[in-house]
C-alpha cells in the first residue's frame, strides 16, 4: 500500500460514517443536544466538515467551499472562513442550525470530493513539506492530513453516539 492508497482509505471511511450519523434524522433531531451545552449531531458533522474544508483549502491555497458555495444560508450562519466551531460555547453551538441532513451531507460531499482530488495527486515526498512553521516542530503536510483525519473520525464517532442518544429519547 502506498501513501495515496493509505490516505484514500482513511478519508474514504468518512462519507459512510457521516451518512450513518445523519440518515433519517429530522432537522430538530440534528439540533438536539443530548445535554445542555453538549454538541448535537448537526453541529458535530458541520464542525468536522468545517475543519476539513478550512485545512485542505489552506493547503491548496484556495477559498473554502463554505465561503465560495451556497452552504451558509442552509445552516443559518454567515460565511466566516475563520469559524470552524473550534472553541464554540453553548450559544454558538446552538446557532449552527442545519436545515436538514441533506445540507450536512451535501456540504460534506463537496468538501470530501475536493479532498479526494487533492489526495490523488500526492506522493510520499509531498508529505514531508512543511505547511505550518508556527509550531515546534513545524507541521508537515503528512502530519496535517493525519490531524484532520483524526479530528474528523473522532467527531464522526461522537455524532454516531449522540445519534443513539437522540433516538433513544
Amino acid at each position: 500500500m502506498d501513501v495515496h492508497d493509505l490516505l484514500t482509505e482513511v478519508y474514504g471511511r468518512l462519507p459512510g460514517l457521516v451518512r450513518a450519523a445523519v440518515d433519517g434524522l429530522s432537522a430538530e433531531q440534528l439540533r438536539q443536544a443530548p445535554a445542555p451545552g453538549a454538541n448535537p449531531v448537526g453541529w458535530l458533522v458541520w464542525h468536522l466538515t468545517r475543519i476539513q474544508d478550512h485545512h485542505v483549502a489552506d493547503l491548496l491555497g484556495e477559498e473554502q467551499i463554505w465561503v465560495s458555495g451556497d452552504w451558509t444560508p442552509r445552516f443559518g450562519l454567515p460565511a466566516d472562513p475563520d469559524d470552524t466551531g473550534f472553541g464554540h460555547g453553548r450559544d454558538q453551538i446552538a446557532a449552527v442550525r442545519p436545515e436538514d441532513g441533506t445540507a450536512l451531507v451535501g456540504y460534506f460531499d463537496a468538501v470530501a470530493d475536493r479532498t479526494g482530488r487533492f489526495l490523488a495527486g500526492l506522493t510520499a515526498v509531498d508529505l514531508d513539506r512543511v505547511v505550518d512553521d508556527a509550531w515546534d516542530p513545524p507541521v508537515t503536510l503528512g502530519v496535517r492530513l493525519v490531524s484532520v483525519a483524526d479530528d474528523d473520525l473522532q467527531h464522526a464517532g461522537q455524532a454516531a453516539y449522540v445519534r443513539g442518544l437522540v433516538l433513544a429519547d
